[in-house]
């Protein structure tokens, strides 16, 4: 009967183990691309595993420092953040009509580039249209980074590229360490100019060409913490069925004797 007692309690404890690391385990959001591979991500991301996208913005960054305090497990805030940088970038498209209108004009590349990296600055304002507190944190950030509570002129951003067509094409990224704490590093790569990249290209720069039209992935689209558990629930069942049968058999070779 002692011996009984015990076996149970032993099944008992090894199950409450078991379903304890069913409940803790999850499979961690994982991108396509390594966003620390690029240094622009880099340098303003850290690796997070408690947030949504395993990133969140570092509280040592010069471009998202003030985004650090936020609860980047908090699937919601993350959700609605991403839907608006969603939106943010669906109104570049505006700055392609602009670039093929002057294009087909026959302005200068120069001309063309000051015009796009203007308009790319108010619309990254705009987006802030609904959130004044977070207006003015940019505008301030902007002052302290470019000396332009606008952003960056297009002077600057010359110099800091070396080429007029570089200008056009940074105005068609965004910040990919942002990205990366939204979600949106894999789907945005393609229009990240990563350092080591932008050295091998030739002198016939491109400009880049339309992005194809996007939906907005909906809320139930962005991966909970617990998705993806289907190995651990698999081997919670495989390990409980097996415990179950074995005490079975060993109760009733038990009961049989007695």
């Amino acid at each position: 009967m002692k011996m009984r007692k015990r076996i149970i309690a032993s099944v008992v404890s090894a199950l409450v183990l078991l379903l304890m690391f069913a409940g803790t385990a999850k499979a961690a959001f994982q991108y396509e691309h390594d966003p620390m591979q690029n240094p622009d991500a880099a340098a303003d991301i850290i690796v997070n595993p408690d947030a949504v996208y395993g990133y969140s913005p570092n509280p040592d960054s010069g471009s998202l420092q003030d985004f650090a305090p936020y609860d980047w497990s908090d699937q919601e805030l993350v959700a609605t953040a991403k839907k608006e940088r969603e939106d943010y970038h669906a109104s570049i498209q505006e700055l392609y009509d602009k670039l093929h209108e002057m294009q087909a004009a026959g302005y200068e590349v120069e001309e063309i580039a000051r015009v796009i990296s203007t308009r790319r600055n108010e619309i990254r304002l705009e987006a802030y249209k609904d959130n004044p507190e977070g207006l003015e944190t940019v505008k301030k950030r902007n002052l302290e980074k470019y000396g332009n509570e606008m952003g960056p002129t297009p002077e600057y951003l010359f110099e800091q590229y070396g080429s007029w067509e570089t200008v056009i094409k940074k105005a068609f990224s965004s910040n990919p360490g942002m990205d990366a704490c939204l979600g949106l590093y894999d789907e945005m790569y393609d229009t990240y100019l990563i350092p080591d990249e932008a050295e091998e290209e030739t002198e016939e720069e491109t400009i880049p060409a339309p992005a194809e039209e996007e939906t907005v992935p909906v809320e139930n689209d962005i991966p909970k913490t617990g998705d993806n558990n289907e190995p651990a629930a698999a081997l919670v069942l495989l390990v409980l069925s097996a415990s179950i049968l074995g005490t079975g058999l060993f109760f009733g070779k038990k009961i049989t004797k007695e």
